[in-house]
């Protein structure tokens, strides 16, 4: 599976809203980090609270990749990113990839 493969199991899961798939597409130390700030999560035990949380909140969430850049191990997604019909926002995630699971990714979200 491709670094690419990997980031779409993860988007399609994510919309699905299904915390299983999603969390098996990260590696058990995964880091999710502010670009160049603070790391928010440090484990998948972190990441699937987060996430279980998010989608408890938000049962519509859905994202949409707007452009996809793919270098090696390394994935760029440009999303909007829909809450509810009255809430969304742009963000841009940086995956970095390796054994076929997710071992960081980096957020930049529009204001």
């Amino acid at each position: 599976m491709s670094a690419l493969d990997v980031v779409e199991a993860q988007l399609l899961a994510y919309n699905a809203q299904d915390i299983e798939a999603f969390c098996a597409c990260f590696a058990e130390e995964c880091v999710l980090a502010d670009l160049n700030g603070a790391v928010t999560q440090a484990s998948i035990g972190q990441i699937r609270e987060r996430y279980a949380t998010l989608f408890a909140l938000h049962p519509g969430n859905k994202a949409r990749v707007l452009h996809r850049i793919a270098v090696g191990d390394v994935v760029i997604d440009h999303e909007e990113v829909s809450r509810t019909p009255e809430e969304s926002f742009e963000a841009v995630a940086i995956y970095t990839v390796k054994d076929q699971r997710i071992v960081r990714v980096d957020f930049v979200r529009a204001p």
